[in-house]
């Protein structure tokens, strides 16, 4: 498929797919009003529903559904963007400590917090916990970097076990946490680890638009030489790319970006994974069309996912991690498998 019919379809189902999901739920709404409201928002239409329905959709159905644009749109491009720095398309962003220093940070808000930091808990308030998983997020990539770096540059083999062992040291403190936590503290840890968009607000969504622009452009500026790096460090240094600095770039951009879509939804796991793979399997490994892909398919793919977490066993609703996981872990094991079959062939 031509690569501008596939971003032009990515956006069509996306726009589909918001409206859907801005209907959907406990109190339903249909799309001929999910449309008259946002045009009446827009000031270019007048009325056609009833008040009840303008409050729900507008304060709590589409703060949630733009909320899941933002996170897997920056999950889809930092998954596209570590992939190719690291040329190996298991690459995910949990894979250098991401994921595993937000949640880690996180879990020691809950369960510290008041004891470590009182004055800090009741200052930040709700956004404690937004502000520990960014940190958290940020200082664990950081170390992993430095670790990974030599007097030859930065090793992205070094940068990889790093990440490993972040990842296990990360799981065994938020075991320890999880041990001396009240039941209470317990279930908000739990409940953040599944990964949830129940916190959406229309500041929430106007902090994960700003940092995810931040992110987005900065990643995009990084589409030529993440191009070069698919021939290799040698090659792409031949062809004047800075490569360290790439590097570096690359590593920023992508904590950022997950670092904020994390802070304010937990843990979303294998988005990274499963969006540029599926982008690169259809159009081809030009970052290019790559990295907007997997930002438009990973945006679908979250807004999918929390649209089936809310109404699959409604009025409860499931944890959006978790169907994530549901799908993106057989999808690693399927790449793992082709990628031994490959080695074993060749």
């Amino acid at each position: 498929m031509p690569a501008g019919w596939l971003l032009a379809l990515l956006t069509v189902v996306l726009g589909g797919l918001v409206v859907v999901a801005a209907g959907r739920g406990a109190y339903p709404i249909s799309a001929s009003n999910v449309a008259s409201i946002l045009l009446y928002k827009a000031g270019l239409a007048e009325g056609g529903f009833e008040p009840q329905q303008l409050g729900v959709l507008w304060s709590i159905r589409l703060p949630r559904v733009m909320l899941g644009v933002g996170v897997g749109a920056l999950l889809g491009a930092a998954g596209a963007t570590l992939q190719g720095l690291f040329r190996n398309p298991l690459a995910d962003p949990g894979l250098i400590g991401i994921s595993s220093g937000a949640a880690l940070c996180v879990a020691l808000a809950i369960v510290f917090g008041d004891l470590w930091w009182p004055e800090l808990s009741h200052t930040l308030g709700l956004a404690l916990l937004p502000a520990a998983a960014f940190s958290g997020g940020v200082l664990a990539t950081l170390l992993v970097y430095r670790i990974g770096r030599t007097s030859l540059g930065v090793s992205v083999a070094a940068m990889l076990l790093a990440g490993i062992a972040m990842n296990a040291i990360a799981l065994a403190l938020i075991g320890v946490s999880s041990y001396v936590a009240t039941d209470e503290q317990l279930r908000n840890l739990t409940f953040w680890n599944l990964g949830s968009l129940a916190s959406a607000s229309w500041p929430v969504v106007g902090v994960v638009f700003a940092g995810g622009v931040v992110a987005l452009a900065g990643m995009w500026r990084l589409r030529t030489g993440l191009n070069a790096m698919a021939l290799g460090e040698p090659e792409a240094r031949h062809l004047g790319i800075a490569v360290e600095r790439l590097k570096a770039m690359a590593i920023i951009f992508s904590a950022l970006g997950v670092g904020v879509a994390v802070a304010f939804c937990g843990i979303i796991g294998f988005l990274g994974l499963v969006a540029p793979h599926c982008i690169r399997l259809v159009a081809g490994p030009d970052v290019r069309i790559v990295l907007p892909g997997a930002a438009l398919l990973g945006a679908v793919l979250t807004v999918g996912a929390d649209l089936v977490a809310r109404t699959a066993i409604a009025p409860a609703e499931m944890p959006i991690g978790v169907l994530t996981a549901l799908v993106g872990a057989p999808f690693f094991l399927f790449l793992l498998l082709r990628a031994k079959a490959r080695m074993f062939e060749g």
